[in-house]
């Protein structure tokens, strides 16, 4: 693996560097106080998204992208670094329009919509006209496992019928959220169990959908919104089934592994943010006589913290090469790995900083609480941690069964027969 970037690549990181500065880092305090004065979506976030439009900073995520479609074809190592830079503040992505989870929606129409949906859905998608939504989650099976979702999607003459709820469904609550992408089971009693989900089009104003409560997060409001929703007998025409019935799990393992490096290198980037910080806190902060820096606790915080994120940079970068190579399937045990790496590291990283700030760490007065926040959420999104651990303990024992050749000699007879 070359470890350097390329031209290119390094190119678009200054751009995106100098576009943060002079743009974004700015408005950080304005984003926020207009956000807490109920004002959203902000009043500059169209003229950003404008501004990042016409220097080419646009659609920078999605690889495959054809002439006449709006953005930057990057592969996925390409976008892994601006993914980074972005996540330094957490509302940036959209300027870019490479926010989640409208990014893993356009991947979905791109792939696999049909000529009616692009042009319904993945157009304005591209263009930044609308927002989406994916409604998976459901608050009363683990539905981090596909097999176990209980939103019933039925057939009825030239309609589908979708009764269920969701839950934690970011960006339902966004004004210019126009459309979801609604996973549920087409065929729940007769089809094999990864052929019984289905993916479906439902715009935001069909009748039946109830939005409930925006659900806070630790107490942390987002505009946007992380959206209970019920479906009753919500109707759609036929034509809204994403490639077809039954191939729901199938588009869903598609979808998220790209979008499992979006969130881990814009997790990086936070990680980076909050090192930054508490470097900055250590060097002009002093207790009992001395800098922070210079006492033995804290310096070997900001050294295992500069380690850990010079890990996780490398195996999130080696698992983008390897999607961008073999695809998805084929790099699924990194992609699980890297899921269940780095956003319990941003957690570690964050608290070490909210430590060295003390009591400011924990207040509106520095972004450490929501980095801390946003982490620990992660550990959940995509599927929680233990669900990733599981496949790759499962991976690396279906490995091992398959070894053949030099095997060092057990010291004792092995129990195993």
């Amino acid at each position: 693996m070359d470890f350097d970037h390329s031209p290119k690549t390094q190119e678009l990181r200054r751009r995106v560097s100098n576009f943060m500065e002079a743009h974004i880092i700015p408005r950080y305090r304005q984003h926020h106080d207009e956000v807490t004065a109920g004002t959203f979506p902000v009043s500059f976030m169209e003229d950003l998204k404008a501004l990042a439009k016409s220097e080419e900073l646009w659609n920078l995520f999605l690889p495959h992208l054809t002439n006449d479609e709006s953005g930057t074809r990057l592969t996925n190592l390409e976008y892994a670094p601006l993914a980074e830079i972005m996540g330094r503040v957490v509302w940036a992505s959209e300027v870019f329009n490479c926010s989640a989870p409208d990014t893993g929606n356009m991947e979905v129409f791109h792939m696999f919509g049909s000529p009616e949906q692009k042009k319904q859905w993945l157009e304005p998608l591209l263009e930044g006209k609308i927002r989406s939504a994916f409604a998976m989650t459901e608050p009363d099976v683990s539905s981090s496992d596909a097999t176990n979702i209980q939103t019933i999607i039925k057939r009825d003459g030239g309609d589908y019928v979708i009764n269920g709820r969701k839950w934690f469904i970011s960006n339902a609550a966004h004004p210019n959220c126009k459309v979801m992408i609604v996973m549920g089971k087409t065929d729940p009693d007769s089809a094999d169990r990864h052929r019984q989900q289905s993916m479906i089009i439902v715009p935001m104003d069909t009748p039946g959908i109830t939005v409930e409560r925006n659900i806070t997060i630790m107490g942390h409001h987002s505009p946007e919104g992380h959206c209970e929703i019920v479906f009753k007998d919500v109707r759609v025409p036929i034509s809204n089934i994403i490639a077809g019935e039954g191939d729901g799990f199938m588009i869903a393992q598609a979808r998220l592994g790209p979008g499992r490096i979006h969130h881990c290198m814009r997790s990086i980037g936070q990680s980076e943010l909050a090192l930054d910080l508490m470097v900055e806190r250590a060097q002009e902060r002093k207790a009992f006589g001395k800098y922070l820096h210079q006492h033995g606790a804290i310096s070997e915080w900001i050294a295992r913290s500069r380690m850990e994120i010079e890990q996780a940079r490398l195996f999130v970068l080696k698992t983008a090469d390897m999607i961008d190579k073999v695809g998805a399937k084929g790099a699924r045990k990194e992609i699980s790995m890297i899921k269940a790496i780095i956003p319990h590291m941003q957690t570690t990283i964050a608290d070490r900083a909210m430590q060295v700030f003390g009591a400011m760490g924990i207040s509106p007065d520095t972004p450490l609480a929501d980095i801390w926040t946003w982490g620990r959420a992660l550990r959940y999104a995509d599927g929680p941690d233990e669900v990733h651990l599981r496949a790759i303990a499962r991976l690396e024992i279906s490995e091992a069964q398959k070894k053949q050749g030099f095997t060092l000699p057990y010291l004792t007879p092995p129990l195993r027969k």
